[in-house]
């Protein structure tokens, strides 16, 4: 394709001066996943209403009516419900950067240069010929790389290769699909593969970064580790928001490969589709240079150089998401271990939390695994029309056996590595409930203590207080039964002939109940009568009233000393006052 606008010179978006986390991605809606779904994005309560069914409406039927020009069952109000031209619209009329490599017949890969396409009212059609322009010959397979789409863009692609509008639907909704159309046997077909991953971006320090309302943002993390701010406060359980690792300041978000491939006879192609390379997802650049890479790989350039099946190159390009995953996983790892030591030592709640929060995510990964695992099923199990072709000789059968059988090798190999992924992530969830467990165990065996600590002080304060009781009652009641004993309440006032009287009786219950509390408070080692501080000997606890009496005596002289004080300097204040006036 050649632009119609002046050369192309690649440039990466100017760092801004706050670093924004990334949004969160819309939860997939997988009925409108591909063209088997009878009714894409409809809403049976508007577009089934009487009359709806019987309204014909014409569609420019040029590459300005896409997606109606082909496919007239998508309306616009279905299109407007999709939002597939929502991500195009604030760039209606701006650029969009297409990179390419192609893929020669001998298995060689060769960049094109970017070409930056500008349409408006006046040059649409002039872009749209050069979307006609032939290929060099050779060619085996070219790959399309589109950053910043905009819709007139977005058109021309479509009604140029025929293609399906789930493709862009689902690359906007984040839906994972997987689905084959437009097969021609013995010649080629359309397939489609949009499969969300997992990939780690590191963070920059957390004062230059913001963070949208929708999403969690980023705690402070200190070199003091675990921070006492609490994690739940930063961040819900959301999977479909990023997750903040503060220990590494990474952040593990879902990023999207989204490819639709033109398969045929004499040559290929894939258009990769990239929304907005400036939210911190893989841009349609990178994969360029990416795929590039892979034909430098000695171990793949013999792959392309014993096969002409275009379907390697989509293949190869899923290995991105294996490495994205890979990566991730290490860095979790790595959390996952400070969290472990951080939970062995420490006792605080929001550490449990965040325990939640990575398990809740892992539980999502296994759903984006398995759906890695279906693309590279659909790949393999869809073999391209082409290599069913009866071919005379024996030789050309035979290359298409070699070429089937090393599609089944290659994508094996692929499966094997995602199947060490799952046991990676079922690791990682196996040992957050381990440590789950850990600190559940040590809330509970703290707890166990703190019950056993207040039982022991229950059955202490029980005891003490019995003591008490039974020292208090002896002390009062104890003095007049031994008193009436001796006596026998044998008294002048009640038996004439009797010596001794109430006056005698009182006096000596008076005096032996006061020598017996004098007794049971001495013995006492631990009393408010004996004052603060440590245990007293016992020659000091029997002085016990004498000390008592001088410590309310030296507290009623100091009261006294403190309210003369205060009348005095009231007094000086009034006098002072007077003065100043």
């Amino acid at each position: 394709m050649a632009s119609p606008r002046s050369s192309i010179h690649t440039t990466r978006p100017a760092a801004s001066s706050a670093w924004e986390m990334p949004g969160r991605t819309p939860a997939p809606m997988y009925r409108h996943a591909m063209p088997s779904g009878p009714w894409p994005w409809m809403d049976f309560n508007v577009d089934l209403k009487s009359g709806q069914q019987s309204k014909e409406t014409h569609y420019d039927q040029s590459w300005k009516g896409y997606p109606q020009s082909i496919f007239p069952n998508w309306t616009p109000e279905q299109v407007a419900r999709s939002e597939m031209l929502t991500q195009c619209q604030n760039r209606q009329s701006g650029c969009c950067t297409i990179y390419n490599v192609d893929v020669k017949d001998n298995g060689s890969f060769v960049v094109g240069q970017a070409e930056r396409f500008e349409v408006s009212s006046t040059n649409g059609e002039e872009v749209w010929k050069s979307f006609q322009a032939e290929r060099p010959k050779g060619t085996r397979v070219r790959a399309l790389f589109v950053d910043k789409m905009t819709v007139p863009i977005l058109r021309m692609l479509g009604t140029k290769y025929t293609i399906e509008p789930f493709f862009f639907s689902s690359s906007t909704n984040w839906i994972p699909s997987r689905y084959q159309e437009e097969v021609k046997p013995k010649e080629g077909d359309h397939i489609t593969i949009t499969l969300p991953f997992i990939r780690a971006v590191q963070c920059p320090p957390s004062q230059s970064a913001t963070a949208p309302s929708t999403t969690s943002t980023y705690p402070n993390f200190t070199k003091t580790y675990p921070s006492r701010v609490s994690l739940d406060a930063h961040q819900i359980i959301d999977t479909q928001s990023p997750l903040f690792l503060r220990s590494s300041r990474h952040i593990l978000m879902l990023d999207l490969l989204s490819l639709h491939m033109v398969r045929s006879k004499d040559t290929s192609t894939i258009i990769s589709y990239h929304s907005d390379s400036d939210s911190h997802r893989t841009g349609a650049e990178r994969m360029n240079g990416l795929l590039y890479s892979i034909g430098q790989s000695v171990y793949w350039q013999k792959i392309f150089s014993k096969t002409s099946d275009p379907t390697f190159v989509l293949l190869s390009m899923l290995w991105y998401a294996l490495y994205a995953w890979d990566e991730s996983f290490e860095i979790l790892y790595a959390h996952i271990n400070i969290l472990e030591s951080s939970v062995i030592t420490t006792n605080e709640m929001h550490l449990t939390r965040e325990l939640h929060i990575i398990q809740a995510h892992l539980l999502f990964y296994a759903t984006l695994l398995q759906d890695f695992i279906k693309s590279v099923m659909f790949v393999l199990e869809t073999p391209h029309p082409a290599t069913e072709a009866d071919l005379p000789d024996g030789k050309g059968r035979q290359e298409q056996q070699d070429s089937k059988d090393l599609l089944k090798k290659e994508c094996s190999n692929l499966l094997s590595a995602i199947d060490r992924l799952e046991g990676i992530r079922d690791m990682h969830s196996k040992r957050l409930q381990n440590v789950m467990n850990l600190a559940f165990a040590t809330v509970n065996i703290d707890d166990s203590k703190q019950m056993k600590e207040l039982t022991q002080a229950a059955l202490r304060d029980s005891t003490a207080m019995k003591q008490a009781s039974i020292s208090y009652l002896t002390m009062i009641f104890l003095p007049a039964s031994f008193t009436g004993t001796v006596f026998g309440m044998n008294v002048k006032e009640i038996n004439s002939g009797s010596y001794e009287t109430l006056a005698h009786y009182a006096i000596t219950t008076v005096l032996l109940t006061l020598t017996t509390v004098w007794i049971v408070v001495a013995l006492q080692s631990a009393s408010h009568f004996h004052g603060p501080g440590p245990d007293k000997g016992v020659w000091i606890r029997l002085c016990w009233p004498v000390r008592v009496s001088l410590r309310k005596w030296r507290e009623y002289n100091q009261r006294r000393a403190a309210k003369i004080n205060s009348q005095n300097k009231k007094q000086d204040l009034e006098k002072g006052s007077i003065t100043d006036d």
